[in-house]
């Protein structure tokens, strides 16, 4: 029911900024409007197209592990962990295996692979829910954590700061310096995440079981930022983007070995979850149509500017810094567009130059928050949920605060 809000107020509000422009004489607002309508309904199809390749691939692979024991092991393995944040799903149950691997996929910072593995999650989750066109709690609790946006490895923005840099003619520029402080706010912005929710549904977190498991991924987490920060900027970059391919290849070839092991005829396999994907690939076509269509008729209605002008004035009125507000459209277009906020970006990098404070502010928004209003529409759009309960709120508040941690990070690290 938020969501429906939500959507509405997209409309509604860009219609009426709208009229009240060419009532002051701006003839040209709503064919903008109208064009940037159309355009977001093919962009939508075409996104839904471009991830039918990958969908297929992936699901594909998940297929044979499936058939092989593989996500059985992963799910018997988190099982202590997994019991605690989703007491909904059973023990062993595919859906854990499943979310697993989605989240150690969007701990690497591999998106396109995150992606159909989480929407394979959601299917297994969906398969537990006893009403259908209702979000469960275990499916809030998976897709509040992916609007976390838990990266531990950066490397698309790592890789287009180097670029930049390399346009502007700079030497010796660590692109990496980022990494940290990425870490720590989207470490934040997941713990954020997690209380919320765990708050809401009532879940009991401060038990070993759950509490030991975080304590070694975080020993882990600080051990790998440690190691790469002794290397120079290049090398960093270079085993960050080895240690992201490296393990998802792995997990493909466990995937093709234990099946073939097992006697599972691999191809076979392969093409059946290959099938499941395109399908799901399809499926998510009018919810996204639906989403990014809410969210262009608000840019071109220009009121994104209004928003960013009443945060400036704000900020101004407070008495505080407002060197880093240049940054700050990428954070609010992320929560609505990951190539929105990828432009918005580079556009800030461009404008102030890539080893700016509000470049680099930039960039730590861009690699630690998720496109949640995406998220929201593809995940539950996949399995045909329509009332989506609390997870809306929970997510737009982890993502305030991930902003806000952001802003802090940044300043304690590069000012």
């Amino acid at each position: 029911m938020v969501l429906n809000f939500v959507w509405l107020g997209f409309f509604v509000s860009a219609f009426l900024a709208a009229l009240a422009q060419t009532l002051l004489g701006d003839f040209t607002v709503f064919p903008r409007i109208m064009a940037a309508l159309f355009d977001s309904a093919k962009t939508g199809f075409e996104i839904a197209l471009g991830l039918t390749g990958m969908m297929a691939l992936w699901l594909g692979f998940m297929k044979i592990g499936e058939r092989a024991g593989m996500i059985d092991a992963f799910a018997r393995g988190v099982n202590p962990v997994m019991r605690q944040l989703f007491p909904g799903v059973p023990p062993g149950h595919p859906a854990q295996g499943a979310m697993t691997m989605n989240i150690s996929a969007n701990l690497l910072g591999l998106d396109n692979a995150a992606t159909p593995l989480g929407l394979k999650a959601m299917q297994e989750l969906q398969s537990l829910n006893p009403r259908p066109d209702t979000a469960t709690n275990a499916q809030i609790m998976f897709l509040v954590l992916n609007t976390a946006g838990l990266t531990l490895i950066p490397t698309s923005v790592i890789a287009i700061r180097q670029t930049m840099a390399a346009k502007e003619g700079l030497s010796g520029f660590n692109a990496a310096d980022i990494f940290l402080p990425t870490l720590l706010v989207t470490a934040i912005t997941l713990v954020c995440a997690l209380l919320v929710v765990a708050a809401v549904q009532r879940i009991a977190l401060w038990r070993a079981s759950l509490l030991v498991p975080l304590a070694a991924l975080g020993a882990s987490a600080g051990l790998l930022t440690w190691w790469l920060g002794r290397m120079p900027p290049e090398q960093a970059t270079l085993w960050m983007g080895l240690i992201g391919s490296g393990a998802i290849l792995s997990v493909i070839v466990l995937f093709l070995v234990a099946g073939a092991l097992r006697r599972v005829n691999v191809y076979d396999a392969f093409v059946d979850g290959a099938k499941e994907g395109f399908g799901v690939a399809v499926g998510i076509i009018p919810y996204l149509v639906a989403m990014l269509a809410a969210i262009a008729v608000f840019r071109a209605a220009g009121l994104m500017d209004v928003l960013m002008g009443g945060i400036a004035w704000a900020v101004a009125a407070l008495g505080w810094p407002t060197d880093f507000l240049p940054a700050v459209p990428v954070g609010l277009m992320k929560v609505l567009s990951g190539s929105g906020a990828r432009g918005l970006m580079v556009d800030v990098m461009q404008t102030y130059g890539v080893a700016s404070f509000p470049a680099r502010l930039a960039a730590i928004i861009q690699g630690s928050t998720e496109t949640t209003f995406y998220v929201l529409a593809v995940y539950f759009g996949s399995v045909g949920v329509k009332h989506t309960r609390h997870a809306l709120p929970c997510a737009l508040l982890a993502d305030a605060v991930g902003l806000v941690a952001a802003v802090a990070v940044a300043y304690a690290f590069f000012r």
